[in-house]
């Protein structure tokens, strides 16, 4: 590599995060960022239906760059590469420990609604941190409409030290070195993570997919993102990076656990993982597509998926299923701490490559964004399966070279696909029934 371009990288590292960078360096691909995006219209009093339908359900959510103003607190910034998030529905964090650890609401006696997590370079002996209540979480506990004043501000960081949510953690020693004044230790924790940890929407678009999981799923999430921080509270030490171990690999692997797709490794060689990391946006799109958009009446096709495969067979469901929509979230524009003008790039594939344009589909076509025509649209869909249902041996007959024991594994397959649709026609039904009375 020439010294101008040695020099023109240097530069740019100053201006932009390294999955820019990446995009310099990678001939194979391209970023792509494109405007703010208001949230579509939804119908009113879908979201307390929702939750009578999907108790417990997941999100993924990528979330833009952020722009702290200056004059105020500690001078944060981020690239466009944005940052990712994940909520759970009917999870909570455990209260008799000082440490981070989750478990089914209903069996602590709590009464939040769910939680949400961050994964977050500061921290040493964590690699993710909670925030109980959606609300919370999300906005900061701000009403529609109302503005992000610097009182608000304040007194949310003070909710959030209630909340204990750093309770147990400790943060890497570098990022207290630029501590502002009139801070401690313990305070500036919060300080620097409102609006990545906390009150995601003071300072971040959001572009969320929604996941209903079912309890069985919901505990698999648990177990594995459980796992995943017990390391570090034993004296492992955290090490964020943004190719080989990010926010994003943590949210793919905890729906990985309920087998909605396959796992991402983490800690890979990195001249692999420079070649195949998952960037937040891209990640809303795989999420939505996967759950939306996986031909599911092509049942040969389905039973050569494994996660889809071993999720119908040990859980009775498919990835592609009822009720999966996207949720967006805007930064409030009356704002006197944050920007309110954020991008968040895709990273895309120079051949494959059509994230922007799955995007804009999903943010126009009302089956992704409202829940009457999501089901509508699998009513339809699973009308279409059981009306060309074929017998068992049409299509063992076509592959006469099985041998006998994956005959038998296609047979049961068959067998929980087709009571799966059946079930699943019923309940659409239903459901459509309930949001027309």
């Amino acid at each position: 590599m020439g010294h101008a371009m040695t020099t023109l990288l240097r530069w740019l590292r100053g201006l932009v995060e390294p999955a820019i960078v990446a995009c310099l360096l990678l001939a194979t691909g391209g970023c792509v960022t494109g405007p703010q995006t208001e949230p579509p219209p939804t119908t009113a009093g879908e979201e307390q239906v929702y939750r009578e339908f999907y108790p417990t359900y997941a999100e993924i959510c990528a979330v833009s760059q952020l722009g702290k103003k200056s004059g105020f607190g500690a001078e944060l910034s981020s690239g466009v590469g944005g940052h990712a998030v994940l909520y759970l529905n009917g999870v909570c964090r455990k209260q008799d420990v000082d440490y981070p650890v989750l478990a089914m609401c209903d069996e602590t006696g709590n009464p939040a609604d769910g939680v949400g997590l961050s994964v977050n370079e500061h921290y040493r002996n964590a690699e993710w941190v909670a925030t109980e209540g959606r609300d919370f979480f999300f906005d900061g506990g701000l009403k529609p409409g109302q503005p992000v004043t610097k009182d608000a501000y304040r007194a949310t960081q003070a909710q959030a030290q209630a909340k204990g949510i750093f309770t147990g953690v400790t943060f890497h020693q570098r990022f207290y070195d630029d501590m502002a004044p009139g801070f401690t230790p313990a305070t500036y924790q919060y300080e620097i993570s409102v609006a990545t940890d906390y009150a995601i929407s003071f300072g971040r678009n959001r572009y969320c997919a929604r996941v209903p999981v079912d309890r069985p799923q919901m505990r698999s999430i648990v177990a594995y993102l459980n796992d995943q921080n017990a390391p570090y509270k034993n004296g492992e030490i955290f090490d964020w990076n943004l190719f080989t171990h990010n926010c994003a690999h943590l949210n793919h692997n905890a729906l990985a656990a309920a087998d909605i797709w396959d796992e991402w490794p983490t800690d890979r060689f990195i001249l692999i993982a420079l070649f195949d990391f998952p960037v937040p946006k891209n990640e809303f799109v795989n999420l939505m597509r996967r759950t939306n958009d996986v031909p599911i009446d092509d049942l040969e096709a389905l039973y050569r998926d494994t996660a889809a495969r071993r999720l119908l067979l040990e859980h009775g469901r498919l990835p592609t299923q009822p009720g999966a929509l996207m949720d967006l979230g805007t930064i409030p524009r009356r704002n006197e701490v944050y920007d309110p003008d954020s991008r968040i790039i895709f990273y895309d594939e120079p051949v494959t490559g059509s994230y922007e344009e799955h995007f804009r589909a999903i943010l126009t076509e009302p089956r992704y964004f409202r829940l009457r025509d999501n089901l509508a649209y699998f009513a339809d869909l699973y009308d279409k399966i059981r009306a060309t249902r074929r017998p068992v041996e049409a299509y063992l007959a076509e592959h006469p070279d099985q041998a006998p024991d994956e005959q038998a594994a296609f047979r049961k397959f068959y067998s929980a696909y087709f009571s799966y649709i059946d079930r699943e026609s019923r309940e659409v039904g239903r459901q459509l029934a309930v949001l027309k009375s």
